[in-house]
């Protein structure tokens, strides 16, 4: 296709309410489906419904009758929070009432629930309290197409489940065509069980299907003498979608970020009414072109004063109250342009929206066993994922698609993107596994089963963290702790350590601190799109020495919340006069609060939020270096001579972030919590200096020490 076309026309269309959904006609054939089979694949295009409006329809239809639940999952915590929301005004409940979302560290459900929202992660989670999760009726897992590592356990815990329970109802929904991949993945259970049997009304769930206006083959097992084994069904949705022109670039574009604001700036210039949804990689990026854009048309005297064009980021790292702007309808003579991560591709929808900006690229985490360190990337998107993308523009109206690409580089992704349990840290994997009680964790049944230097590098961090003992087993009390607690193994081990270094206190404030949502920073001012003046830099340098640590940034991190909770008593005025993250300060006290309630069912006391002034002393300081060493010990880098850092087995070069205080500064050894790759560049973050002898004090397993002659 030729370069970016802004001048072809376009047909206005009427929103239609849920009532007229594509869903709705088919509802008494899918429930009846639903009823007759033990497992109901939904393959439904954006916009057919089926995220909410099924769970609608079993509760309606008395799936919870006796007190039982509803579960539907969700791959990310910002879809489990707005489709509740969308369920539940469309219900007619205010939200935590009937309908409801639990993710981690934020549960609004009560015990009138009926419809839960949650994470797959936290269902899972659910699972070490009640291994069978007897409490629901029907579990849907949603988007299983995007095959987040959770997802992929969950299904297979629910195959595991099903095997006791036949009563319950599992709903695998996706948006691509894998249908007869999860089918022969269920199926794979009745036969290995010789349970398999035959469903002898399934005629009758093609005359219910046909009477919804279904055609017969929708089912894969319907009147198909040879598939009448099978324990499961395959219903197709048609997506109300309304035509989408894709548009390519003729040839690579030097800077997406820079095309992607000069695209929606011609967008607002050329195309009629309609929203813009811009996909793009981080946090970074998104607020480049936030203020890119809302300067722009300040400028631009003859675009004001068509219509306003008003801005909006949306990002994992934003508050609930933050992310929902977005949702809200925009002004009269308003156009919103939305600038979103991929948790925009699926189960979020924004209405309104009629043009999407694709940049091409995502960050995904990438784990390598070689090196023992995961990595935030930017990688190119699969065609699904493209695909997926394109059609959030055909939702109420024709739309076009923007791809920041050519065509060329089009046809030559890939058709998916890896799963993430094939690119991912699975130490928090096998530890939820083993928690409850599958101790083989090669023979678990993985829809795709990890790589082998994966698993063993999980089992070998693992036992160097003592969650393992030599034969692999699970320890008590450590690893069962680690595993109960709602954060990865690494800062697991750090809590349940703290008690005996004496900073237990301290390191809940760390591990709340460092438990933020995506790339957000606690400085206001650190991921600005714009450089800077040397005036603003020397301001911005000034306050931060006022909560500076010499010892790195876990300290300085302890110093701002304590400040924050006392001198600032939790205010926001308190954020503004030192440029601090009002909301993710807010959303740290929470996470705190519910992590001391974890740890205190182990038994354990814990001090009250001190002053700064009385946690500073050095012996303190040195009592939490140690103590973050004894969890974070994988993580070790040493200073060159250049002021990089090489990981300590030598193969990767590491900058400290410039968000951190260590950035520019000296340090011979060095513990760092996370590793992003922004271009050529691999950043640590949260960086704190520590002892090369602590690595063989606190992980002799893992580390020993090589005499050079």
């Amino acid at each position: 296709m030729t370069s970016l076309d802004l001048t072809a026309a376009f047909i206005p269309a009427l929103h239609k309410p849920s009532a007229l959904l594509p869903i709705a006609k088919h509802r008494d054939g899918i429930l009846y489906l639903i009823e007759t089979f033990p497992v109901v694949i939904v393959v439904g295009q954006t916009g057919s419904g089926k995220t909410t409006q099924i769970p609608q329809f079993l509760e309606s239809a008395g799936w919870c009758a006796g007190g039982k639940v509803i579960a539907i999952t969700q791959p990310r915590r910002v879809a489990a929070t707005t489709v509740a929301l969308r369920v539940a005004e469309e219900y007619g409940c205010e939200l935590g009432k009937e309908v409801g979302y639990s993710i981690r560290f934020d549960d609004v459900t009560s015990s009138a629930t009926r419809i839960k929202f949650m994470t797959d992660g936290l269902l899972i989670r659910e699972a070490l309290v009640d291994p069978l999760l007897s409490r629901y009726s029907v579990i849907m897992v949603d988007e299983a197409h995007e095959r987040s590592a959770s997802t992929d356990i969950l299904l297979g815990l629910l195959k595991k489940i099903q095997r006791r329970r036949p009563e319950l109802r599992i709903i695998i929904s996706s948006a691509t065509l894998q249908a007869e991949e999860y089918l022969a993945y269920f199926s794979a259970v009745e036969e290995a069980e010789g349970k398999a049997g035959s469903y002898k009304r399934k005629t009758i769930a093609a005359n219910a299907l046909t009477r919804a206006g279904e055609e017969e083959d929708d089912c894969d097992t319907v009147g198909n003498t040879e598939d009448r084994e099978k324990p499961g069904c395959i219903v197709s949705l048609e997506g109300r979608t309304y035509p989408i022109d894709i548009l390519y670039l003729d040839k690579a574009a030097e800077d997406y970020v820079e095309k992607a604001i000069g695209t929606v700036l011609e967008i607002h210039a050329q195309e009629p009414d309609g929203d813009i949804l811009v996909f793009l990689t981080g946090r970074e990026e998104i607020e480049r072109c936030v203020q890119a854009v809302a300067e722009a048309v300040l400028k631009q005297d003859e675009l004001s004063a068509k219509r306003a064009l008003l801005p909006l980021p949306m990002y994992a790292g934003l508050s609930a109250d933050e992310q929902m702007y977005v949702f809200d309808e925009a002004p009269g003579d308003t156009r919103k342009v939305i600038f979103s991560t991929n948790i925009a591709e699926a189960s979020v929808t924004i209405s309104g929206v009629v043009y999407v900006v694709d940049c091409g690229f995502v960050k995904q985490r990438a784990y390598s066993p070689s090196t023992g360190i995961e990595t935030l990337a930017t990688t190119s998107v699969s065609k699904a994922a493209a695909a997926q993308r394109a059609g959030r523009a055909g939702r109420t109206k024709p739309g076009k698609c923007f791809r920041l690409y050519t065509e060329e580089s089009y046809l030559g992704l890939p058709d998916a993107n890896v799963p993430e349990i094939q690119r991912s840290n699975l130490a928090p994997v096998v530890l939820q596994l083993k928690a409850l009680g599958i101790d083989n964790v090669l023979r678990f049944p993985y829809f795709t089963a990890p790589p082998a230097e994966l698993m063993i590098k999980a089992l070998e961090l693992l036992y160097s963290l003592g969650a393992l003992d030599d034969y692999a087993k699970l320890t008590k009390p450590l690893g069962l702790r680690m595993a109960e607690l709602a954060v990865e193994p690494m800062m697991a081990k750090t809590l349940l350590e703290a008690v005996q270094f004496g900073c237990l206190g301290e390191i809940l404030t760390i591990a709340a601190m460092t438990s933020r949502e995506g790339n957000s920073s606690v400085w206001t001012d650190s991921n600005d799109g714009d450089r800077p003046s040397k005036e603003e830099k020397s301001n911005a340098e000034m306050v931060r020495r006022r909560f500076a640590a010499d010892e790195g940034d876990h300290l300085t991190l302890l110093n701002i919340f304590q400040a924050f909770v006392t001198d600032g008593r939790g205010e926001a005025r308190f954020c503004k006069e030192n440029r601090l993250n009002f909301q993710m300060l807010k959303r740290a006290v929470n996470v705190r609060a519910q992590l001391r309630r974890f740890v205190e069912r182990f038994g354990f006391e814990i001090p009250d939020v001190q002053r700064k002034q009385q946690n500073s002393s050095a012996n303190k300081a040195e009592q939490i270096r140690r103590c973050l060493t004894t969890g974070y010990f994988a993580h070790a880098a040493r200073m060159q001579p250049d002021g990089t850092f090489r990981n300590v087995a030598g193969g990767t070069v590491l900058h400290a972030h410039p968000s951190s205080l260590l950035f520019n500064r000296k340090a011979d050894w060095v513990i760092f919590h996370e590793v992003m790759e922004t271009g050529d560049k691999t950043y640590i973050r949260d960086v704190t200096k520590i002892e090369k002898r602590w690595l063989l004090d606190y992980a002799p397993d893992y580390y020993q020490a090589v005499e050079r002659g």
